[in-house]
């Protein structure tokens, strides 16, 4: 028999290297690039993925108000907000959401795609959403990736 022995590893707090990446949603459509971002968030692109530790990189997120729905959907796309209350439900369409807060876009876009548990609400706090081209994070050197 051969004396060979493989060991997997497994990523944990110590060990996790994360960066900071930049990309820009400009002309880009929501669900598709929203399922990238939440990709990088998780670590799914690292070699090193560990499904139950924050291994992924933080993002930097321009041009937040420059996204596209595919369709016909930026008039028909509803948002919805319920209060707890009797007549207490609020619905917004995309396109007044785009107007208002094209940030809230974006993020309730990447937290859906997040697990529902306090990992996916760490992994969110890593999103950093910004309308136009600029950001406080100049100071972490942020890498610029294509998606």
């Amino acid at each position: 028999m051969d004396t060979l022995s493989y060991k997997t590893i497994s990523a944990n707090n110590k060990t996790v290297e994360k960066q900071w990446v930049i990309v820009d949603a400009e002309g880009k459509t929501l669900g598709r690039f929203c399922s990238e971002i939440a990709k990088i968030l998780r670590g799914k692109n690292k070699t090193n993925y560990t499904p139950h530790v924050d291994c992924g990189d933080n993002v930097i997120v321009i041009n937040a108000e420059k996204i596209t729905l595919t369709g016909n959907k930026m008039e028909t796309k509803e948002y919805e907000n319920f209060s707890g209350y009797p007549g207490g439900r609020r619905v917004t369409l995309a396109k007044d959401l785009l107007i208002k807060k094209p940030i809230n876009l974006i993020e309730r876009g990447v937290r859906g795609m997040l697990p529902k548990n306090r990992l996916g609400r760490k992994l969110f706090t890593n999103m950093h959403v910004f309308v136009g081209s600029d950001h406080p994070h100049v100071a972490q050197k942020p890498t610029k990736v294509d998606i």
